[in-house]
């Protein structure tokens, strides 16, 4: 059991022959009982600082125990996400290349049929160009034929001519 200034302030020693000097010892027995009692102030400051160092420290510790978990939950959490966004991002360009696909294919039905029509339309045009022309032609010849010339003589053309003018005269004014 370590001695506690009491101890010492009340410890007597024996006397002898020719002994120590009695004031010089109680004087310097008095200097150990300050600086001993100094030295266990101190040493109770000192213990209730590491008191309170260990419990900030015990602190800390738990944040920094908290703030770890957090950085791993938070680095779990973003790869959960990049996982995700991946994940989606493939779903997306499926999706795109799929749509993709019809629209090319839409548009590659849309187009034969275009070709369709527009072969169908050269040979309606070709066919009414013919059927046009063998029409003139066929007016043509109509016109080139004599027997116009037999339904009306010359002189009654003229007179009917001139009847016709003067009828279109007649309705303007």
């Amino acid at each position: 059991m370590p001695l506690t200034p009491l101890d010492i302030h009340n410890k007597e020693f024996n006397r002898g022959f020719r002994g120590y000097d009695e004031d010089e010892v109680n004087e310097f027995l008095d200097q150990v009982i300050k600086d001993y009692e100094s030295v266990i102030r101190e040493k109770k400051d000192l213990q209730e600082k590491l008191t309170k160092m260990e419990e900030k420290l015990s602190y800390f510790t738990n944040i920094e125990e908290t703030l770890n978990k957090s950085i791993v939950v938070a680095q779990e959490t973003g790869e959960e996400v990049k996982r995700n966004a991946n994940k989606e991002a493939r779903l997306i360009i499926k999706e795109a290349e799929k749509n993709a696909d019809r629209i090319i294919n839409e548009a590659l039905a849309k187009s034969r049929k275009v070709m369709l029509d527009i072969e169908e339309l050269k040979k309606q045009s070709s066919v009414y160009r013919t059927r046009f022309r063998m029409l003139i032609e066929a007016q043509l010849e109509m016109l080139k034929n004599e027997d116009w010339d037999q339904l009306m003589p010359p002189e009654e053309e003229e007179e009917e001519y001139q009847l016709d003018e003067t009828k279109e005269n007649a309705n303007v004014t």
